[in-house]
Protein backbone atom coordinates (compact mmCIF):
# COMPACT_ATOMS: atom_id res chain seq x y z
CA UNK A 1 0.00 0.00 0.00
CA UNK A 2 0.94 3.43 -1.04
CA UNK A 3 0.71 6.38 1.74
CA UNK A 4 0.84 9.35 0.72
CA UNK A 5 0.42 12.77 2.45
CA UNK A 6 -1.52 15.67 0.82
CA UNK A 7 -3.50 19.28 1.86
CA UNK A 8 -6.48 20.58 0.55
CA UNK A 9 -5.99 21.08 -3.19
CA UNK A 10 -3.27 18.71 -4.02
CA UNK A 11 -4.13 15.99 -5.98
CA UNK A 12 -2.77 12.69 -6.87
CA UNK A 13 -2.66 10.67 -10.67
CA UNK A 14 -3.43 7.05 -10.72
CA UNK A 15 -1.42 6.02 -14.34
CA UNK A 16 0.21 8.06 -16.88
CA UNK A 17 3.34 8.73 -18.51
CA UNK A 18 5.10 9.39 -21.95
CA UNK A 19 2.70 6.07 -23.08
CA UNK A 20 -0.61 6.59 -21.60
CA UNK A 21 -2.64 9.07 -20.08
CA UNK A 22 -3.34 9.10 -16.20
CA UNK A 23 -6.50 7.05 -15.52
CA UNK A 24 -7.54 8.57 -12.30
CA UNK A 25 -6.81 12.06 -10.63
CA UNK A 26 -7.66 12.44 -6.81
CA UNK A 27 -7.86 15.46 -5.33
CA UNK A 28 -8.55 16.54 -1.78
CA UNK A 29 -11.07 19.44 -1.49
CA UNK A 30 -11.67 19.39 1.96
CA UNK A 31 -10.40 18.43 5.69
CA UNK A 32 -12.79 19.03 8.43
CA UNK A 33 -12.54 17.54 11.67
CA UNK A 34 -11.90 13.82 10.95
CA UNK A 35 -13.63 13.57 7.98
CA UNK A 36 -11.63 14.47 4.25
CA UNK A 37 -13.77 15.67 1.01
CA UNK A 38 -11.83 13.35 -2.36
CA UNK A 39 -12.79 14.45 -5.84
CA UNK A 40 -12.02 11.46 -8.55
CA UNK A 41 -11.70 12.80 -12.25
CA UNK A 42 -11.73 9.37 -14.49
CA UNK A 43 -11.14 9.06 -17.99
CA UNK A 44 -14.25 7.95 -19.55
CA UNK A 45 -15.26 4.08 -19.17
CA UNK A 46 -13.25 3.76 -16.16
CA UNK A 47 -15.53 3.13 -13.32
CA UNK A 48 -15.35 4.76 -9.93
CA UNK A 49 -17.07 3.35 -7.06
CA UNK A 50 -17.18 3.45 -3.53
CA UNK A 51 -15.24 -0.08 -1.71
CA UNK A 52 -18.88 -1.27 -0.56
CA UNK A 53 -20.78 -0.81 -3.76
CA UNK A 54 -17.84 -2.30 -5.86
CA UNK A 55 -18.07 -5.29 -3.21
CA UNK A 56 -21.97 -5.70 -3.88
CA UNK A 57 -21.17 -5.33 -7.78
CA UNK A 58 -18.54 -8.14 -7.39
CA UNK A 59 -21.01 -10.19 -5.18
CA UNK A 60 -24.10 -9.90 -7.71
CA UNK A 61 -21.72 -11.70 -10.95
CA UNK A 62 -22.46 -8.08 -12.94
CA UNK A 63 -20.76 -6.02 -14.32
CA UNK A 64 -20.17 -2.49 -13.29
CA UNK A 65 -22.85 0.38 -14.82
CA UNK A 66 -21.05 2.97 -16.59
CA UNK A 67 -23.02 6.11 -15.45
Amino acid sequence: MLVLSRKTEESVVVGGDERFEPMLKVTVLEVNGGRVSLGFEANDGVPVHRWEVWERIRASGRPAVLV
